[in-house]
């Protein structure tokens, strides 16, 4: 299987299946020197791991992962970084039921026609669960950004038709809640209307919306690397994702062109920032914000129709433990992909060294 690969220079390959002995991966292109700050790598994978509140799946991993190769007394040696992180909570035999079913906008039935074959164990290789292996990488590449003063902050900003507003959000808020949304009351309404949505079998989509600081002036490449074009390409592909909107977004086509540009100041920063942070594929110094739009989790716990690969028709219910909302756990892999964005274009402008 091919695209299991991302990155030029900072370069990742994951690997693994849900349900299989582990998941992990291979980091290519770390220079070396880096002292790493595992806790800070736990904490990471805290943050996406499940069971860690009521509002998300209750299959209980400690996600724990163990560095093979490319780490020495603490520093990174610059060679390939491979690590592991074990499955340990997973039961196949809830899924035995499902094994011929084609389950309705999961990727069973495009994966056994391209392949002719799919591990129907939580969906095997197309599980989300595949991006613990990101959120690792991810880490590290927080940790390099880090020396340039760079920070990457996500949040969830709606669920469903709750919507939060952009009036003086205070990020240092996110993680007060299991939600992860910067305002409390939002919050405790969010965290309800889930849990309803939950005890009826149900599920939920909704934004989540990232924030970038201090990006240097000039990262990314123009035409067909362009760093938005970039970012939108990490983004669909997280699971569940369907939507990327950087800058004004959707709103700035409503927008007069007088109203639109970013005018300049006399420090080359700009009045406004409907560009969203870049400028012809470029970023122009300016924070670089962006929304990602995920699905309801195609996983109901109510009865639905679909065939199996006879093409009979089925009826089906799903057993096992589910999320009823992805986004609390997604906020930490936007900022994986984020990082892992920026610090391969750094490394591509080749002025950046540790």
């Amino acid at each position: 299987m091919a695209g299991n690969n991302f990155g030029k220079l900072f370069r990742v390959t994951t690997f693994g299946e849900s349900h299989g002995y582990a998941l992990g991966g291979i980091i290519d292109g770390c220079p070396s020197g880096l002292k790493l700050n595992f806790e800070e790598i736990n904490n990471e994978l805290n943050r996406r791991k499940p069971g860690q509140s009521s509002i998300v799946t209750q299959r209980k991993e400690s996600d724990e992962v163990i560095f093979l190769s490319g780490i020495f007394n603490g520093l990174t040696t610059g060679t390939p970084i491979g690590f592991i992180i074990k499955n340990k909570d997973h039961n196949s035999k809830d899924y035995f039921n499902l094994k011929d079913i084609y389950r309705p906008s999961h990727s069973d039935f495009t994966y056994y026609k391209k392949y002719g074959i799919r591990d129907y164990r939580g969906g095997g290789r197309s599980s989300a669960r595949e991006t613990v292996s990101r959120v690792v990488a991810g880490a590290i590449a927080k940790q390099l950004l880090k020396i340039y003063n760079i920070f990457i902050k996500a949040y969830v900003s709606s669920i469903g038709n709750l919507i939060l507003s952009d009036n003086q959000l205070d990020l240092s808020k996110i993680e007060y809640t299991p939600i992860r949304c910067p305002d409390r009351k939002l919050s405790e309404k969010m965290i309800y209307y889930i849990n309803n949505i939950r005890k009826k079998g149900d599920t939920l989509g909704g934004i989540i919306t990232c924030h970038i600081k201090n990006v240097p002036i000039g990262i990314g490449e123009p035409v067909f690397d362009k760093l938005h074009a970039e970012l939108g390409k990490a983004m669909l592909s997280i699971n569940a994702v369907k939507v990327f909107e950087y800058g004004s977004g959707f709103v700035g086509t409503k927008i007069k062109g007088s109203n639109h540009n970013d005018l300049f100041t006399n420090n080359e920063t700009t009045k406004t920032n409907f560009s969203g942070g870049t400028q012809g594929g470029l970023s122009n110094g300016m924070d670089i914000y962006f929304n990602v739009g995920f699905k309801p989790v195609a996983t109901i716990m109510n009865k639905q129709k679909s065939i199996d690969i006879n093409f009979f028709k089925k009826k089906f219910l799903v057993k096992g433990r589910h999320d009823p909302c992805v986004l609390p756990r997604a906020v930490p892999i936007v900022e994986a992909m984020s990082a892992l964005v920026l610090y391969d274009n750094m490394l591509n402008n080749r002025v950046y060294k540790i």
